[in-house]
């Protein structure tokens, strides 16, 4: 039984078409089809049932389909074991948006040199489409970026940040609990925009006050603004793990608002489906070093 007529079995399923199925696998249409019928071969019944354009699953393909997932499952930790202990690659093509250039690259790297350093490993900073655009043409082996989705990329969740309210150290909220979002709506904000759906949330809280927060600043550069709120010039919304070491050195204070829990700036790690190397455990093995919160995909 071949693992690739499965493999294209498995993916008709998912995308509950042929075509898609073989722009997923850079195949044509006309092999996805013969790889299910040689499957069937195999299997000796049919797994579909045709009319036209529209197909079904019959009840026989129903009953294969949990092993199928099975099988490209096993398969698929299998040949991640075996390149997890090769060290055939010794280059390492990583990009990344400016922010995990920043504060995530420089944790990350020294770890995985200290475990693997026969690795040279190459960083390239640019926005997330230029990273996608890279990865799809093969320039790099992995992809830190926010938000993206594309048929011949795989997803893994990487690592949630959660954007915190900071304020300088003398600021009246560090001593003021409990605090509210009208609170805020009656200071001098520092806003970082990062255009997360997240930060749009706090755009909406915003349009509820009857005095929304007076926007002194508004600021695209995630440096400029911690500075000027470790001026004491207003208070921002920013991500937790960029502020980090100014918290460790006292410069600025971070303030909870329970109406503001839970948000987060997602970055995800991409890699291509067809890349036939596989290094996304290289950067797992951080987060679980680091006790960093793993997302979900």
């Amino acid at each position: 039984m071949n693992i690739e007529n499965i493999e294209a079995f498995v993916y008709v399923i998912h995308y509950n078409s042929f075509n898609k199925a073989a722009d997923a696998l850079f195949l044509s249409q006309p092999s996805v089809t013969a790889r299910i019928q040689s499957l069937e071969r195999d299997l000796n019944t049919l797994l579909f049932e045709r009319e036209g354009r529209n197909f079904t699953l019959t009840d026989k393909g129903k009953q294969f389909l949990p092993f199928a997932g099975q099988i490209l499952q096993s398969y698929k930790k299998g040949k991640q074991l075996l390149q997890h202990v090769s060290k055939d690659y010794n280059e390492l093509r990583v990009g990344c948006t400016v922010s995990v250039s920043n504060y995530m690259i420089p944790e990350i790297l020294p770890w995985i040199k200290n475990k693997h350093a026969h690795l040279q490993i190459k960083v390239t900073t640019a926005p997330t489409e230029a990273i996608l655009e890279m990865l799809l043409n093969k320039e790099i082996d992995i992809g830190f970026v926010r938000n993206v989705t594309h048929p011949h990329v795989d997803i893994l969740g990487f690592y949630e940040d959660p954007i915190r309210l900071f304020v300088h150290p003398s600021h009246p909220f560090v001593k003021k609990k409990p605090l509210t979002i009208n609170d805020v709506g009656r200071e001098s904000l520092v806003f970082f925009e990062c255009g997360s759906l997240d930060w749009v949330k706090i755009h909406r809280l915003f349009a509820t006050l009857d005095h929304p927060p007076q926007i002194e600043y508004q600021i695209d550069n995630l440096e400029t603004a911690k500075k000027l709120v470790a001026k004491g010039l207003g208070i921002s919304f920013l991500p937790e793990l960029c502020v980090r070491q100014e918290v460790k050195e006292g410069l600025l204070v971070p303030i909870d608002i329970q109406a503001l829990g839970g948000l987060s700036l997602r970055t995800i790690l991409i890699t291509l489906k067809e890349s036939s190397l596989d290094v996304s455990h290289l950067f797992l093995d951080v987060l679980k070093e680091f006790d960093w919160k793993i997302t979900a995909t």
